[in-house]
């Protein structure tokens, strides 16, 4: 009888773990954010026939704005596309709260019921990415029709590139997970950086240094660090040669003092991590084609975009990041 005890006292235990819906074991039965979030796209396409990607890169660019402004919370649920209180109600609407698809409607809110519940909750999942489809739905289907609504809605160039953007990058690998990194130059080369963000420079006038420094050879490949869209190339005077990237973050990578492009990565380019899109030089300081005023490296720097402005933060922890996670990827090779 003990035995019997015993027994089922151990097997408790695993039943708990397996079954209770917070347990280990359950978290792995659970779909991942990603698959949440495509469930959604992909029902919400099916309403409105809205490609999945279109709006799968409005709420991209959106999750971005909430990490980098304050005055927007974090996302309770799977999606980050964000509509105040005025905007979801209505601007005159004296309910801030109110949630009843008649009345917002009435007062000229935004908010509308997407899962057939009969609430238009600016909290829930469903309601907000349909209000956003149906917004997208009213100027059309095309990709030209969805610069315009998007347009109409941020009122801001650069946030309908960004946004447009992460459409093509979506588009072209088919998934929501895209995430990894990878170090701007190969490991093998021969290296070599520190932390130089926001010393001084003295070239064209008073200025910090926006990036870090990664000397090494001439010719050398520089790589994508992210999925993203080439925004720029070309020349400009303080970093010569030079591309930048916008990953589905909103970050802006900018890779300057190149010797070269890399044949076929032009503006409007979908890249890769690891891609190689140019090469280490000395370019810069001067008229285009100036070379040799410094030794040869890549400049590297990172841009954050708010909806609003953009500014520059130090590169160096994720540069320090990627490096340590590729060579550890090699050893287990």
């Amino acid at each position: 009888m003990l035995k019997k005890f015993a027994i089922i006292f151990a097997v408790i235990p695993f039943l708990f773990a397996v079954f209770h819906p917070y347990s280990v074991l359950g978290e792995q039965k659970t779909e991942s954010k990603y698959e949440r979030r495509m469930d959604l796209y992909k029902k919400v396409e099916t309403l409105t026939n809205i490609p999945w990607n279109y709006l799968a890169a409005v709420d991209t660019y959106e999750r971005g704005l909430r990490k980098a402004r304050r005055d927007r919370p974090e996302e309770e649920g799977v999606i980050g596309i964000y509509y105040s209180p005025e905007q979801w109600v209505g601007p005159l609407n004296p309910n801030l709260e109110d949630t009843d698809p008649i009345s917002i409607s009435l007062f000229g809110g935004k908010g509308l019921d997407g899962n057939g519940d009969g609430i238009a909750d600016r909290n829930d999942d469903e309601d907000v990415l349909y209000t956003m489809a149906k917004h997208l739905e009213s100027y059309g289907f095309d990709f030209e029709d969805f610069r315009i609504a998007l347009w109409e809605h941020y009122h801001r160039d650069q946030s309908v590139n960004i946004i447009t953007g992460h459409a093509k990058v979506y588009e072209k690998f088919g998934n929501l997970e895209l995430t990894t990194n990878a170090f701007p130059v190969p490991l093998n080369h021969n290296y070599s950086y520190r932390s130089t963000w926001g010393d001084r420079r003295g070239w064209g006038g008073r200025r910090i240094h926006e990036g870090t420094d990664i000397f090494a050879n001439y010719n050398v490949p520089v790589r994508s660090t992210t999925y993203g869209v080439v925004e720029l190339k070309g020349w400009n005077r303080y970093g010569g040669w030079r591309i930048g990237i916008r990953d589905l973050n909103n970050i802006y990578h900018y890779y300057a003092h190149l010797s070269g492009f890399e044949k076929g990565i032009d503006p409007g380019t979908v890249v890769e991590p690891g891609q190689v899109i140019g090469y280490v030089g000395s370019s810069g300081y001067g008229k285009p084609g100036t070379q040799g005023k410094f030794p040869p490296h890549l400049h590297y720097g990172m841009y954050r975009d708010n909806g609003i402005t953009e500014w520059s933060f130090d590169p160096y922890p994720s540069l320090r990041s990627w490096e340590k996670k590729e060579r550890a990827a090699r050893r287990k090779r």
